[in-house]
């Protein structure tokens, strides 16, 4: 697999539908916003108070007041979202509806052993991992190790592939686990919060390096060992995961995000599969492809041998 092409780095990059086709989109405002405050003096001395964790916690209890639920109808509207998707209604706060369960027919799981899925809705990229790499996600560059906070893991997946999720507002925020698998520790990196959005590293700013992330090991049943990172989100950070026992069918939900745009990484060893055609080469040309959760990603590599 080639390595993608860097992008022009800009709010709104490029998003493709699985066909290769461009889209628009839904939350090009929220990259005008974070423009502003990425790329101006003042926008910079702002974020330094929005990131702190207190705010965070501060923005949370809003959203899960009853007076927010007053700003449910202009989101789903603005943002295009198919209610009829998901289950429940007469939500008691805004982050109740953020939070909504999707009904199982809408997301439907790919159940052959050889499929790898989409842990979660999101704008997927794909990256393939070389030796000593600096990896390059919308113009901002990441070392493994940093990112893992572990030198000798990302050593172990050294000519394997990241796949990025990047989930924004439209998005269902619940996520799935990608394969059968057993479940090893999960290690939380705390970290000063930042957006996930691209439009931050077109003004330089390290965005995973600042966020709060967590790392769970799974030895899955067709694809080796996977690594799962959570990313919070400015003004959220808030990554629930669920408690299971030691191990889960492919498709079982891991957790969900509170209100914002946020992350999710899968890090898979060499061989492990073969990405779909058209994400690697959307990826390839510096565009992001839409992807839901339960979907078919890619195919594994000599799952007999797994």
């Amino acid at each position: 697999m080639s390595k993608p092409k860097e992008a022009a780095p800009q709010s709104g990059a490029q998003i493709c539908d699985r066909a290769g086709n461009p889209t628009a989109d839904s939350c090009a405002s929220q990259g005008k916003l974070l423009g502003l405050l990425y790329g101006t003096a003042p926008g910079r001395a702002a974020l330094k108070l929005l990131t702190k964790p207190v705010v965070s916690k501060a923005a949370g209890m809003v959203l899960e007041h009853p007076l927010s639920t007053v700003a449910i109808p202009p989101f789903v509207l603005k943002k295009h979202i198919k209610m009829d998707d998901y289950a429940g209604g007469g939500y008691r706060s805004f982050n109740a509806f953020f939070t909504r369960p999707v009904k199982p027919a809408a997301r439907p799981v790919d159940r052959a052993p050889e499929a790898l899925i989409s842990p979660c809705d999101a704008k997927l990229t794909v990256v393939p991992i070389t030796e000593d790499m600096h990896f390059q996600v919308k113009g901002a560059d990441y070392s493994l190790a940093a990112f893992l906070g572990c030198r000798h893991l990302a050593k172990h997946y050294q000519s394997g592939t990241l796949l990025l999720f990047r989930l924004t507002p439209d998005d269902y925020h619940r996520y799935c686990y990608p394969d059968d698998c057993r479940i090893g520790k999960t290690r939380r990196i705390n970290g000063e919060l930042h957006t996930v959005n691209p439009v931050a590293a077109e003004h330089d700013v390290k965005v995973y390096h600042r966020n709060t992330r967590t790392v769970t090991m799974l030895t899955t049943a067709h694809f080796g060992h996977v690594l799962q990172i959570e990313v919070g989100a400015m003004l959220v950070g808030k990554i629930v995961n669920h408690p299971h026992g030691d191990s889960v069918v492919r498709g079982i939900e891991k957790g969900y995000f509170e209100f914002g745009g946020s992350t999710i990484v899968l890090v898979l060893e060499k061989d492990a599969a073969e990405l779909d055609a058209q994400i690697c080469k959307n990826s390839e040309s510096g565009a992001e492809t839409i992807v839901r959760y339960g979907s078919r990603i890619g195919t594994a590599l000599h799952p007999a041998q797994r």
